[in-house]
């Protein structure tokens, strides 16, 4: 699976109902409003884009298939939307473009607060060259690591009716289990969403939605289809580089709380994310922002598939036990290490 990760969520659309005035510079909002109206304006009933002869027959047979994987997200425990009812080509690589930043020498993780859905460890933009600029002038005026990513989707909780974007289809087989992963995915986050918590939402998210997509495809398609094996091949080959990066962010993490000069820790960060860089194949610098941001996905994994079997491997039960959290039930705000509270449910029995 090709970089950047593929199931960032920004919500996008939250910030720009809920934001007052003064709370972020005007320039964002402005080009997040003009942003979000140019999607729900392009966007057409998936009807209307399946019946389309001028629409390319691969991505009318895609866009069919999202009323089969919302039925099974919801026999599943997923909260019923009305969201990826209509289809929006966007003509573009990306939905958004995420701006992070990090401290150089910790990761002390740069948030932007927001009134309803709290802080965040990011900001998007709907323009590349707007968010390059505006991630620029961070690392001038904070001193800060930063990261520029493009994501495929995001989810406004539920709140307006999302729809599908060509951004979430890429080419190859995976397509259809990349399509589905991405629809699951932020139907958790319209399902059980913590404010504060974006470590948890997003590791949630990507745990519940890895789990039902190949049981979908598998229900439609058969069990040794080529879409089902595409997506599988494609989905370990992100995990495994997920699982690199993590390790990365552990061994800087241990080089930064060590007895070496400022220094020194540069020059052995330094030579540690080219590496990494070079390895990964990435095509643009790997900092602390990269590292952080990546973080934020896959954590928790062993201790929500543990809550999992204590809910008799249940997803109803699971989504329920998780969507009576509060932020109150967490230590802090944006809390890296929540596996503790998931441990918790699962001795409480799922209840």
């Amino acid at each position: 699976m090709t970089e950047p990760a593929r199931r960032a969520s920004v919500l996008l659309l939250a910030i720009i109902l809920a934001t007052a005035p003064g709370c972020f510079p005007a320039r964002y909002l402005t080009q997040a409003a003009s942003g979000e109206y140019g999607i729900l304006h392009a966007a057409r009933p998936n009807a209307t884009v399946i019946q389309d002869p001028e629409v390319p027959g691969r991505i009318r047979r895609l866009v069919a298939s999202v009323r089969s994987i919302k039925a099974f997200g919801e026999s599943q425990g997923l909260r019923s939307t009305g969201s990826y009812g209509r289809y929006a080509d966007l003509h573009r690589p990306a939905a958004v473009w995420l701006v992070q930043a990090c401290a150089p020498l910790s990761f002390e993780v740069r948030r932007w607060s927001f009134p309803v859905v709290g802080s965040l460890p990011y900001v998007g933009w709907f323009d590349r060259s707007t968010a390059l600029a505006y991630a620029l002038s961070v690392e001038h005026e904070e001193a800060l690591d930063v990261d520029v990513r493009a994501a495929s989707a995001y989810s406004t909780l539920g709140w307006i009716h999302d729809p599908v974007l060509s951004t979430m289809i890429p080419d190859g087989d995976e397509a259809l289990g990349e399509l589905a992963n991405v629809v699951l995915h932020e139907s958790v986050h319209a399902t059980a969403y913590i404010r504060d918590q974006s470590a948890f939402n997003e590791s949630l998210a990507s745990f519940v939605a890895d789990r039902l997509t190949a049981p979908w495809l598998a229900s439609v398609l058969g069990p040794r289809a080529p879409e089902l094996i595409a997506w599988e091949r494609a989905n370990a080959a992100h995990e495994a580089r997920l699982a690199r990066l993590h390790a990365t962010y552990d061994e800087l993490d241990a080089l930064y709380g060590s007895t070496a000069t400022d220094e020194e820790k540069r020059a052995t960060k330094a030579r540690i994310v080219e590496a990494l860089r070079v390895e990964l194949e990435f095509r643009r610098p790997i900092n602390n922002a990269t590292l952080a941001g990546f973080r934020t996905y896959g954590t928790g994994f062993a201790e929500f598939d543990r809550l999992f079997h204590s809910c008799d491997q249940n997803w109803r039960r699971l989504l329920r036990a998780v969507a009576r959290l509060t932020p109150e039930d967490f230590a802090e705000r944006q809390q890296e290490r929540f596996e503790p509270v998931v441990d918790r449910l699962s001795r409480g029995g799922c209840r």
